[in-house]
Order: C-alpha cells, then sequence, then structure tokens
C-alpha cells in the first residue's frame, strides 16, 4: 500500500509539480482542500507560492488553519515548502498585522542584499548546509545542492529547530525540523535528485 500524503489545496501552491514528484517515488499525494482530510491525515505537506498574506488569507478563508494545527498538536508529520515554510512561523515582514500559523517561532525578513552584487530575489541552485542530525537530509553527500525562488527568509528565534542553513549575502535557515514539523524554503519538487531524496525521506518517516 501507498503511502498517502495530504497536499493542502487552498489555492495557492505548486500542487501539481508535487504530486508529481511523490507520484514518482512511490508515494500517493491526495490534494485536499477538506479540514476532515487535513485533520485526519497522518502526513502533510503545505506547498506554497506568492505573498505571506494572501497565503495566511487564503488558508483561513477555506477553514484549513485550525485543522492543520490541530493535525500537528496530534503528531502529524508537516512539511512546508516555499511559502508553506514560512507561514511555519509567527509572521513576516512582508505582510504587516498578518500572524502566521506561529508553530515555528521566528520572523519572515526581507532579504537586505544592497551593495552585495546579489539580486533579490533569490532565484536558482544553491549550496544546503544541513545541521547534523536533521532528518531530511543525506550526509553522506559531499555537497546538497536545491532550487530556491524567493525575496524572504526565515528569521528562526529557535536554534534547536534550525535543521539547514544557505548563504545568499549572509547565512540564512533554509530548513527547519521541530518534533514532528518540517519546512523547507527551497523546492523539494524541482530539486531533481536532492528534492528527490528529501521527499523519500519525509515519505518514509515512521508515523
Amino acid at each position: 500500500m501507498k503511502e498517502q500524503v495530504v497536499i493542502v489545496n487552498y489555492g495557492v501552491g505548486n500542487i501539481a509539480s508535487v504530486v508529481n514528484m511523490l507520484r514518482y517515488i512511490g508515494a500517493e499525494g491526495v490534494y485536499s482542500g477538506d479540514a476532515d482530510a487535513v485533520l485526519n491525515a497522518r502526513k502533510i505537506i503545505l506547498p506554497g507560492i506568492g505573498a505571506f498574506g494572501a497565503g495566511m488569507d487564503a488558508l483561513r478563508a477555506q477553514g484549513l488553519e485550525a485543522p492543520l494545527k490541530e493535525a500537528a498538536a496530534r503528531g502529524a508529520h508537516v512539511l512546508g515548502i516555499c511559502l508553506g515554510f514560512q507561514m511555519l512561523f509567527s509572521e513576516s515582514e512582508e505582510s504587516p498585522g498578518v500572524k502566521g500559523l506561529g508553530l515555528i517561532d521566528g520572523v519572515v525578513r526581507r532579504f537586505q542584499c544592497e551593495g552585495q552584487g546579489l539580486r533579490v530575489p533569490h532565484v536558482g541552485w544553491n549550496r544546503v548546509k544541513p545541521c547534523q542530525g536533521a532528518t531530511l537530509f543525506d550526509h553522506e553527500r559531499d555537497e546538497l545542492r536545491y532550487y530556491f525562488v524567493h525575496s524572504y527568509y526565515a528569521d528562526c528565534a529557535n536554534e534547536n529547530a534550525v535543521a539547514a542553513t544557505c548563504d545568499y549575502g549572509h547565512d540564512f535557515v533554509c530548513s527547519v525540523e521541530q518534533n514532528r514539523l518540517f519546512g523547507t524554503q527551497f523546492h523539494p519538487e524541482k530539486s531533481h535528485r536532492f528534492g528527490i531524496d528529501t521527499l523519500t525521506r519525509f515519505v518514509g518517516l515512521p508515523c
């Protein structure tokens, strides 16, 4: 029986590419905007592209914030990707006054790369440095590279939740891990063999 992963469908996300990648690795990706499906899921992916405020507004408008938080509290494995990763945090400079899910303590901030010859948004492949023991990474590889598209980064208040960092003008947190809660600023579904490995590790986590 294939491992089923519920992909939260709240109208803001890269759902098709995530479903295709899950299918490729032998998992069943079911995208759903149904509150009960999210609440009762054992594994959940929260995708997303776009603005923080629009994402949180859409999640709340569809009545999915509370089921998602309850599922996490019950012990479901949750993986936030890109905007979904940022929404795990408390708030974002992109959308002042809009509260995030608050599952990870921290603030999402805009890159300040003036004078460094770096463009914002940060787009393309970059090296990722996993922290010791981070679950979703292959620590035997000499180099891990993932695909990024973002203008904001997470300033994580809990150092113990940091799973990996990346350098773009300065080191920033690109992945978190806190109990059964995970997040990646990069797009594993667009990161070829590296992303395949990360999603395979997430899908294979024991429930």
